[in-house]
């Protein structure tokens, strides 16, 4: 007898499936718990940054471990539609050109910039690779200047040429730093994660 395929997304999987159970948005939750298990980035009365939030799988995750007396902020191109803790918000918003005014909104300095940002995908690594690393220096830009003082960065970065440059780089901004690869990344992704922590 044949199986008949499921209907709906083809690439759902145990994490999808598990992600719908727990009312998470989005499977990419489960990056973010690993890297918390194993680096422990995010505290409690934290203050953390989400770049590129939407769906808001991080965002929800990052308030859920801070707690109520923390703060989560979120931006992202697209709108957060996911009902969030008084202690988590989400704005509208181009990473790169970002106003006055959101800053003034969002606070001064952060204890965690996260970064899960990926871009719009050609099926060419190399053109792939290149996009994502410019999303990769435009979060490290906002690192380096919203970060307090010992305060840790992740970013997600697809594998190519240019990877070193910009793990270094982070490296030299940071006290510790690693190179991470979720169980829950689909084994197909060329995506990884830069983790600094110990902001200089």
């Amino acid at each position: 007898m044949t199986r008949r395929r499921p209907r709906g997304n083809p690439w759902a999987d145990h994490y999808t499936r598990k992600a719908q159970k727990e009312r998470y948005p989005a499977r990419s939750v489960y990056k973010l718990q690993e890297i918390q298990k194993k680096h422990r980035i995010i505290a409690k009365g934290g203050r953390v940054l989400d770049l590129g939030c939407a769906p808001g799988s991080w965002l929800l995750h990052a308030a859920e471990l801070t707690g109520p007396s923390g703060r989560v902020v979120g931006v992202d191109l697209q709108a957060v539609t996911i009902t969030l803790p008084a202690h988590a918000e989400a704005h509208v918003g181009d990473l790169q050109a970002l106003e006055a005014d959101f800053w003034d909104k969002a606070g001064a300095l952060f204890d965690v910039v996260l970064s899960d940002m990926a871009p719009a995908t050609t099926g060419n690594k190399d053109v792939d690779a290149a996009r994502s690393l410019n999303l990769c220096e435009a979060a490290f830009s906002v690192a380096r200047e919203r970060l307090s003082p010992g305060g840790a960065f992740v970013c997600k970065i697809f594998q190519g040429e240019d990877v070193k440059r910009f793990s270094d780089a982070v490296r030299s901004a940071f006290k510790i730093h690693k190179i991470y690869k979720p169980q829950s990344s689909r084994k197909a992704s060329r995506e990884i994660y830069i983790i600094g922590a110990g902001k200089h």
